[in-house]
């Protein structure tokens, strides 16, 4: 038993995962990273302990083929109240975009 316990704070630890609850400033951030085509900017909504809304305000990306991208990577981050998602195939760019600059934003919102 105690080596199960031992083994699982093991495995914790080295993904860098973490169990604690997440706390954030409430509010609205703004962020951006590199896309495809130019930067992807971002307005990501937090309240104390959940990220409400998101919108890709501003991109330079290719209509038609970072659709699925804009449209539903950012529900699925507010869906799952984290940024660890796959990028959407297609689109990997566009969707690294997209959770860099909310992972900026989150950080942003932590202090």
């Amino acid at each position: 038993m105690k080596k199960t316990i031992f083994a699982a704070a093991l495995v914790l630890a080295l993904c860098g995962c973490s169990t604690a609850p997440v706390s954030f400033k409430a509010g609205t951030y703004t962020a951006e990273a590199e896309g495809h085509n130019g930067n992807v900017r971002v307005e990501v909504t937090v309240s104390d302990t959940a990220i409400t809304d998101i919108k890709v305000v501003e991109h330079g990306e290719t209509a038609g083929i970072a659709d699925a991208a804009l449209n539903e990577l950012p529900a699925k981050i507010m869906e799952l109240n984290s940024i660890d998602v796959d990028a959407i195939a297609g689109c990997t760019e566009t969707s690294e975009a997209i959770i860099n600059a909310v992972r900026t934003a989150l950080n942003e919102a932590k202090g």
